[in-house]
């Protein structure tokens, strides 16, 4: 199966790219499945249900989010009608929508995607990431409800990526690791057979403070005194993402590739499927 992950779209010039190039390169690659974080896409904040629309219109057959999910209130009513629309799944029970579920890829398989988000350096009161992920497992397990399962882990720390995909290794597909905004160049596959990646990076304009315009980050770290309100950047976009290949058979991870396409970072693109 031949799976695409994009990195968190970051306002307009982030989420136009990806609405472009897309279609294209589903077309080209005979991708199977495609997953977007889109917490980002509305002004930086949160995503609206027409974006949402949108990128799945665009090819997406998922959109993750993750702390900024809830920036557009009214993703608190969409998020229970639109099942491709996932939250992260470690938030207190009664929260709305959902924080995985099982889809069905343009190939045939099953596959569970599961958004987690991670608690150091960000939100220590949400419920344990660990026990979370194995309680999604144990209810939907690879190679029974599942030919491959994945997970967008949503966090600040590199060490909590890791561990988690360690802890999860041989029993999902792939981890990947959103938030920062800048794409890591440790794409590797575990022992145990999952791919893995510290953070997917943006799609946005990297000229920019992590996607936002720099004069007023620049400013507070000058002046510690806001002059105005952070606003996207506006800048020609960069597509950052990952591919991977995974196994009919076992549902683990074959290869794993990084995907940049744009005019600020180097551009590289999966070989393995060309």
């Amino acid at each position: 199966m031949r799976l695409l992950f994009l990195g968190d779209m970051v306002g307009r010039s982030g989420r136009t790219a990806v609405w472009h190039r897309l279609p294209g390169l589903i077309r080209d690659f005979r991708l199977d499945f495609v997953i977007v974080n889109g917490e980002n896409a509305a002004g930086g904040f949160g995503i609206t249900e027409d974006i949402f629309l949108e990128t799945l219109e665009a090819g997406a057959d998922v959109v993750t989010t993750g702390n900024h999910v809830w920036d557009q209130r009214e993703a608190l009513t969409y998020a229970d009608r639109q099942d491709r629309f996932l939250r992260p799944a470690n938030y207190p029970s009664g929260t709305p929508g959902r924080g995985s579920n099982l889809y069905i890829a343009r190939n045939g398989a099953r596959v569970l995607v599961a958004n987690v988000m991670g608690r150091v350096f960000m939100h220590p009161d949400l419920d344990d990431p660990f026990s979370c992920g194995e309680a999604i497992l144990n209810a939907c397990p690879l190679g029974e409800q599942a030919d491959a399962v994945v997970f967008d882990f949503h966090a600040e720390a590199t060490s909590e990526k890791q561990c988690f995909a360690h802890f999860v290794d041989g029993r999902a597909s792939f981890v990947v690791g959103t938030h920062t905004h800048v794409p890591t160049a440790d794409a590797q596959i575990l022992n145990g057979g999952t791919a893995y990646l510290s953070d997917a990076g943006m799609c946005g304009d990297y000229d920019s403070s992590l996607g936002m315009d720099k004069e007023e980050p620049i400013n507070r770290f000058l002046s510690r005194i806001p002059k105005g309100r952070f606003e996207t950047a506006s800048g020609p976009a960069t597509i950052c993402g990952v591919a991977v290949e995974i196994s009919d058979r076992t549902g683990l991870a074959e290869k794993i590739a990084p995907l940049r396409i744009g005019p600020r970072l180097s551009e590289t693109m999966p070989d393995f499927w060309n």
